[in-house]
């Protein structure tokens, strides 16, 4: 949600913070904008709309070459998306100019209180509010910039990601954060600011992560100070070295970040086992379960929050943890977790599952979790993200960058890494033979190389694609492990085409959807041949005699459904718990190439956003 981009060094600032504004479009934005300061002007300009219409505008509005500036991608809070509400906002003054990710919950009392002491305000948004609330502050406490940042922070309610500008002492940046992220990069001689660390990773590979509730003075050529918003006291920087290149975040030759995060699996999931799975000796290796493994293993239940398609990946990791490790396992959404008061044993372990580490939602289940004095252990992707801090242990999952709005590798490194918890705990307690373990180890080693065979069928999904384009509805069944699987095929063909949707299980086909079965629904089937195929046999005859148009996802050779299905798209076999590794495949490739046969923006599809750091 939102990207902040921002620059102080000796470079020219203008092209470091428009590519860097490029490089967090993946975010999710409805607007854009840059301030610039070259020591005597400042100056800025903003649009509605993408950054490549903000690039055209600058072509004739901005003069300034300066070596300091901020920029900002806005995702729409309060007030509409338009050119005033965009950020950067500036102060009454006009000496002070700010960026702001998140929400400021209590702006409206801020504002009144700002409106008697005679501000002024020309937007609707909250950050317009923070800035002369800082601006107050400074004059009526004659302090600096920083310390009136601090004053003002610990007057408001919310979520914030900040950087502040003082035109009047042009050579700092302050930042701070609450709730949404902030990295520092630290180069020679020049300091970079952003939301995620893709704006500057050829200038340095080195960063700063604040924690909530920290600050930092960013001086050029001088000590980075970092102190705690709260109580002021000083917090030592720690410089992380980036896991990252510049190659990973580019196409690299394809259309879409999508399809080449698609096309990336086989090596996402090889580098997620990596190390972790050593096949010959038949050991998993996680120093995450290893130094806490009296805690799974002794587990009331475990207890799994996510959102989204994390979600279903905490599905398919139910059926896996309880058929192999014999644990009981609940699936929660993390917003309704968070809210409904729910009990948690201090005995019972919370997996959070995020992708990018910073889902506002799965954060707060996290805290209320670790208040209820429950073992929190994180599986996110973003190597310095909040929740691999804020949990009492984590595994990453090393798929690499995913730019792509709509999650793919992600889905398929998340179910790798669970897959490998629980065979790691079912070994220790026994509830899996050696046999059984080591087989499924085999088989798990084989799944890159059966990905790489699915990703085959590309051509074959377009064709399907083709057909079914001009659908208004779909509906997407599965049974055991792969009723998540149809959930998430579902979600991805929504979130990229705008086409209704819905996953069901394929029994629960009965009791409701079959009413909306007519020869203009096409019906996607997971039906392979592991698990209850003959019942799903059953549920794809009943669609037939309906006329609903069928495409099913077979296991090779597959002769059965064949006979009954429009379409059929195959997969390699595999053991039962591996196929939704695989059958995810075609799923991704028909809702992506549906997409873009109806022109829509693949890897920034409509109101989402890659990262929700807010509610």
């Amino acid at each position: 949600m939102c990207g902040i981009v921002g620059y102080i060094g000796y470079r020219d600032a203008y092209p470091i913070i428009l590519q860097g504004l490029q490089r967090l479009e993946y975010r999710g934005y409805d607007s854009a904008g840059i301030a610039l300061y070259d020591g005597e002007n400042l100056k800025l300009s903003k649009t509605k709309g993408k950054v490549e219409d903000l690039k055209i505008r600058l072509e004739s509005e901005i003069t300034t070459n300066g070596s300091i500036g901020i920029g900002h991608t806005r995702w729409a809070t309060h007030g509409v998306p338009n050119d005033v509400n965009s950020h950067p906002h500036i102060s009454n003054s006009g000496n002070l100019v700010i960026i702001h990710n998140g929400i400021i919950e209590n702006y409206d009392p801020l504002r009144k209180e700002l409106i008697n002491r005679g501000y002024s305000f020309t937007s609707d948004t909250d950050t317009e509010v923070l800035v002369n609330l800082i601006e107050d502050v400074k004059i009526k406490e004659g302090v600096k910039l920083g310390k009136a940042v601090q004053i003002a922070l610990n007057q408001t309610i919310g979520a914030y990601a900040v950087a502040v500008f003082d035109k009047t002492k042009p050579n700092e940046i302050v930042v701070a954060r609450l709730g949404s992220p902030l990295a520092i990069g630290v180069g020679d001689n020049e300091l970079f600011i952003a939301s995620d660390a893709t704006p500057f990773i050829e200038y340095t590979n080195n960063a700063i992560y604040l924690e909530d509730g920290e600050m930092a003075v960013v001086r050029n050529h001088k000590k980075l100070k970092i102190r705690k918003i709260k109580d002021d006291s000083l917090v030592d920087p720690y410089i992380q070295e980036l896991q990252l290149n510049l190659e990973q975040i580019e196409k690299g030759g394809y259309d879409h970040f999508m399809l080449k995060e698609i096309y990336e699996q086989p090596d996402a999931i090889t580098d997620t086992f990596r190390g972790r799975m050593l096949v010959d000796k038949g050991i998993v290796k996680m120093a995450g379960i290893d130094d806490n493994l009296e805690k799974f293993l002794n587990a009331r239940r475990i207890i799994i929050v996510a959102c989204g398609t994390s979600w279903h990946a905490g599905l398919v990791a139910e059926y896996i943890f309880e058929e192999f490790a014999r644990i009981p396992v609940e699936v929660e959404y993390a917003s309704e977790f968070r809210y409904r008061n729910p009990i948690v044993y201090k005995d019972d372990v919370v997996i959070a599952i995020s992708q990018s580490g910073e889902t506002a939602d799965t954060m707060a289940a996290i805290k209320l979790a670790k208040d209820q004095g429950a073992f929190v252990f994180g599986v996110c992707n973003v190597v310095g993200s909040s929740i691999s801090r804020e949990t009492h242990a984590g595994a990453y999952t090393h798929a690499g960058p995913e730019i792509g709005v709509a999650s793919t590798k992600a889905f398929t490194t998340q179910i790798t890494i669970l897959t490998l918890i629980a065979l790691k705990l079912a070994k220790h307690k026994g509830t899996l033979s050696n046999s059984e373990f080591r087989a499924y180890l085999q088989e798990l080693e084989r799944i890159p190389a059966k990905v790489a065979k699915a990703l085959k069928s590309n051509e074959q999904a377009e064709h399907v694609a083709s057909q079914y384009k001009d659908a208004s509805n779909a509906l997407y069944l599965g049974r055991g492990y792969n009723f998540p699987v149809a959930l998430e095929g579902a979600l991805k063909l929504k979130e990229i085409s705008y086409i209704h949707a819905e996953g069901y299980p394929a029994a629960e086909m009965k009791h409701g959807p079959i009413a909306l079965i007519d020869e203009q629904m096409p019906v996607v089937v997971i039906a392979t041949k592991k698990g209850h195929y003959e019942k799903v046999v059953s549920n794809v005859e009943e669609i037939k005699a309906r006329s609903g148009k069928i495409i099913g996802i077979v296991t090779e050779g597959d002769e059965e459904v064949k006979k009954l299905a429009d379409h059929v798209i195959e997969i390699p076999e595999t053991l039962e718990p591996f196929t939704p590794l695989l059958a995810t495949i075609p799923l991704q490739l028909l809702s992506y190439h549906i997409a873009v046969m109806l022109e829509k923006n693949v890897d920034q599809p409509r109101n989402l956003a890659k990262s929700v750091t807010v509610e």
